[in-house]
């Protein structure tokens, strides 16, 4: 399946013949040589045959033949039966592949679920990520500042390049995910009367403290119910005396904001 689609899936026969066992054997069939269709599959030489005898010993019956020397030289070839394995799972494959995007036109049709599933299958290690509605747009020859309107009612703010605004296609009403690392947001107790330059500055209540061994995962609970989440030294835990409960403003900068948009 491409990349794009919402499905996939893990085709197996007997629970433990997966597309890299029957890559071992169509390797076999193709170059007549367990040491070549092994670093084919990506297995070693004796992996390879560990498997191929297992599945023998499970099928009661041996899946290849091998030949020494003789008229037409030496090699190893599939037996009749593993042929016909191969052969199924060549359908079963082929079918499987079918069914798939079948439904994955039929999710397609549903928008809202199929944006969800979408968001969903994004993989990032930002551990902020947050969908929303873009609501303005400021684009200047060098630099644009976009701001996203969260399920929260929040307004996050992010700076990136022109440039890289252009490529994005980004329009007013457009929806985005705003994605903030950890470890670009600072936790605020007391401002003891000072104002601070980050663009984005979000007050709300500690809800949960994961101390590891060096630094700590401090969520933050914003008006709202939405949670964003500061990775935090121990030492300043301590410091800070922080703790469940605690009100906490986030901060972090515009540039420290990245936007995604669904491609085109």
């Amino acid at each position: 399946m491409a990349d794009s689609s919402l499905l996939s899936s893990e085709l197996k026969l007997a629970g433990r013949l997966d597309a890299r066992f029957f890559a071992l054997l169509e390797a076999i069939d193709n170059t007549g040589s367990i040491n070549r269709a092994a670093r084919t599959a990506g297995y070693s030489y004796k992996g390879a045959w560990l498997l191929l005898e297992n599945a023998a010993n499970l099928a009661n019956q041996p899946l290849i033949e091998t030949a020494t020397g003789g008229k037409g030289g030496g090699g190893t070839r599939l037996t009749p039966v593993a042929v016909d394995l191969l052969g199924v799972w060549r359908k079963l494959r082929t079918n499987n592949q079918h069914f798939l995007r079948e439904q994955d036109a039929w999710l397609n049709q549903l928008p809202a679920l199929a944006g969800l599933l979408r968001r969903i299958a994004m993989k990032t290690t930002a551990r902020n990520q947050f969908v929303g509605t873009i609501d303005a747009i400021d684009k200047g020859p060098v630099t644009t500042q976009v701001s996203v309107t969260i399920a929260g009612g929040q307004q996050i703010v992010a700076t990136m390049t022109t440039s890289a605004a252009n490529r994005l296609k980004l329009a007013v009403g457009k929806e985005a995910i705003a994605l903030i690392k950890s470890s670009a947001v600072v936790l605020v107790v007391d401002f003891a009367g000072y104002l601070l330059s980050a663009r984005n500055q979000f007050a709300g209540t500690i809800s949960r403290l994961e101390r590891g061994a060096v630094s700590s995962l401090v969520v933050l609970t914003l008006p709202g119910g939405v949670n964003l989440t500061a990775s935090v030294t121990n030492d300043a835990v301590d410091a800070l005396a922080l703790a469940v409960g605690q009100q906490a403003t986030a901060v972090f900068k515009a540039y420290s904001v990245m936007v995604a948009v669904a491609a085109a």
